[in-house]
């Protein structure tokens, strides 16, 4: 009896001290979550800058997890950043840049974590270097609205849309479109149209290049990029 009593007050402060196999299994670690998108500030989206020097500006991102947050600025010629003359690495909200005169930019950031995890880049914004004694800037690069780029048709028919501003705001804006099966289309499908689309007729299984070249009242023009897409 004294030995079956010994016995269980040993299993009893065994069981109390841990000794039972309870869980040790180590916690859950927290999945890493990428940091906001940038929201851009400065310089506005259309601006005329009259200094070549430009203090770039955007809003904090912020993390989930608390990680320290790198921001990286990229500044291009075109607005697909083909060209991009300029890439900073910095921790805080802005970045200043020193830039030609007399030129169309495109802009956009993008926030990194120090787990090596990003946001996808800010909407992009564009700006212009205003240089001596100009008198007319050139409008900037059309910008795709529809249809998407490599998207897929199942019609006979599309709409094709876009949309151009021009920091001359008092420039009267006009289009000439190509269309057509060869990259880079050739086929001028129309001619100084003040109109921000234009419908085509489609072939089946076929895949369409198409283009927009933008022009103000004042003999400027800039041509936009190849977009494309395919139907069914």
């Amino acid at each position: 009896m004294k030995n079956f009593i010994s016995l269980s007050i040993i299993s009893f402060l065994f069981a109390a001290c841990g000794g039972g196999g309870g869980d040790d299994s180590e916690p859950t670690p927290e999945a890493n979550v990428a940091p906001t998108i940038p929201a851009l500030v400065t310089p506005a989206d259309n601006k005329l800058c009259v200094d070549n020097t430009v203090s770039f500006q955007w809003k904090l991102s912020t993390d989930a997890n608390k990680d320290i947050i790198t921001y990286q600025i990229q500044v291009a010629k075109d607005n697909t950043f083909t060209q991009i003359v300029k890439t900073n690495e910095v921790t805080a909200d802005n970045s200043s840049i020193s830039l030609d005169k007399n030129t169309a930019y495109y802009w956009r950031v993008k926030a990194t974590d120090s787990k090596g995890l990003s946001s996808t880049y800010s909407p992009v914004y564009k700006l212009y270097t205003t240089g001596e004694a100009v008198v007319n800037h050139l409008p900037f690069s059309p910008e795709l609205v529809e249809p998407a780029i490599n998207s897929v048709l199942n019609t006979t028919t599309a709409t094709l849309k876009w949309k151009a501003t021009d920091v001359d705001v008092t420039d009267v804006l006009t289009y000439d479109v190509y269309f057509g099966k060869t990259n880079p289309p050739t086929s001028k499908v129309s001619e100084n149209t003040s109109a921000l689309s234009f419908d085509v007729t489609l072939d089946p299984t076929t895949e369409y290049f198409w283009k927009v070249v933008v022009k103000d009242n004042k003999g400027g023009e800039t041509v936009g990029q190849v977009w494309k897409f395919k139907t069914n």
